[in-house]
């Protein structure tokens, strides 16, 4: 008799998350005593604000949170979300729009699932972050990379999605602050590229995560807004789902609270599929989250400027190192350099020919963690978070500068 595989195809065939998976190696290395200093992470070294773990002590005491919420989430947080969506985003919804999920990771993954049908295609602005496209691939659709590199500030055109459009195309992805890159489409930007969504019928999944962590030119300039596509094209609300959480803002990734905003069709499928999947998300996490929305947003301001601090001295300080190229981030808390110029050359007797060689040399040699191009579309570049102390921050480029002087 032959024996059956053990494991599904399906789950067989998915990655690891390259970002967790290098955050691991580091700290596997530092806690075995060597001094590692990891910029893989993308999560903030700031303590949530106080106002935020108060409200969730005062929740555990609470009875009703002790029970089973609604699938979809708790009527006012939704309500909370709604509310944010309008002020962040410019689209009026309501409560019956929001569903409420375990990290912005959910909302992801149920929102193509929701979306596609098997073969269908979507495009995805490369770089990109490594859980896209496991959830396409999940869902059972396609997924078109569209590639724009250092050289265009890693932000894709309208001609370029047009190119890569074909009769099976159903879904855009798009991401405004970017993570890896740290890119910020312009509102003009964003105009175009929804306009064409919406005259060629595609749905668009907008990743909002980052949409409170913008970054003027100026120390003590007004940060510019990230437009939301559904603000510069409203016509296109029905076809679109919004992706957000308070994860990055709030500096909660460890709190697992995301949410996804969209017609009321779309959010019934997923509110069905998550009544499935997970019910509700733990109502301690919910009751934080409606804290963070609705309490005061001063703590938000001061981490933005710590970030802010951080991204012009990494900015600096790698562009020093000959064979960096360093697009400057709008937003977000990375930086995406190109590191083409490092690779075939020797480097403490070891000659890198990708990203993730060089990334292996850096945390060998350097014992300085980077996330390698590889995890987020083509090899030769190389990912930096900038949201750890300042301290280890430039410690960590001063050892780059060491090695590659």
């Amino acid at each position: 008799m032959t024996e059956k595989p053990r494991l599904s195809s399906r789950i067989a065939a998915i990655a690891e998350s390259a970002t967790l998976k290098v955050d691991a190696k580091a700290k596997a290395l530092q806690s075995a005593g060597r001094p590692v200093i990891s910029y893989a992470a993308g999560e903030p070294d700031f303590p949530t604000p106080a106002h935020i773990v108060e409200a969730a002590l005062a929740a555990v005491a609470d009875p009703r949170n002790h029970r089973y919420t609604p699938a979809a989430g708790l009527p006012d947080l939704r309500e909370a979300i709604a509310a944010k969506t309008l002020r962040d985003s410019g689209l009026e919804a309501s409560a019956a729009q929001v569903v409420v999920t375990n990290g912005g990771k959910q909302a992801v993954y149920q929102a193509f699932q929701v979306l596609l049908d098997a073969g269908d295609e979507v495009l995805v602005p490369t770089p990109y972050w490594t859980t896209y496209p496991e959830a396409i691939k999940l869902a059972g659709g396609v997924q078109v990379d569209v590639f724009a590199g250092a050289d265009q500030g890693y932000l894709v055109t309208v001609d370029q999605l047009e190119a890569a459009r074909t009769d099976r195309t159903k879904v855009l992805l798009f991401v405004s602050p970017s993570n890896p890159t740290g890119a910020v489409h312009t509102p003009e930007q964003v105009r175009e590229i929804g306009e064409w969504a919406l005259e060629h019928g595609i749905f668009v999944v907008a990743d909002e995560i980052y949409q409170n962590l913008t970054y003027a030119e100026d120390v003590d300039g007004v940060p510019p807004r990230a437009v939301s596509i559904v603000e510069a094209v409203p016509a296109l609300a029905d076809r679109v789902i919004l992706v957000n959480g308070v994860a990055k803002t709030y500096a909660m990734t460890g709190w697992r609270l995301g949410w996804m905003v969209g017609p009321t069709d779309l959010m019934k499928g997923a509110a069905n599929l998550q009544s499935h999947l997970t019910s509700n998300v733990s109502n301690i996490s919910q009751r934080a989250a409606l804290a963070a929305l609705t309490g005061p947003q001063e703590p938000v301001e001061e981490m933005r400027r710590a970030f802010d601090r951080r991204r012009r001295t990494i900015v600096a300080e790698l562009s020093k190192i000959d064979g960096f190229q360093v697009p400057v981030p709008q937003g977000a808390f990375y930086v995406y350099p190109d590191v083409s110029g490092l690779l075939g050359r020797e480097w403490g007797g070891v000659t890198p020919s990708s990203s993730l060689e060089l990334a292996d040399l850096i945390l060998d040699q350097a014992e300085v963690a980077a996330v390698p191009g590889e995890a987020f579309g083509p090899s030769g570049f190389l990912r930096f978070s900038y949201a750890l102390g300042d301290d280890a921050l430039l410690e960590g480029v001063q050892r780059l500068q060491r090695l590659f002087g």
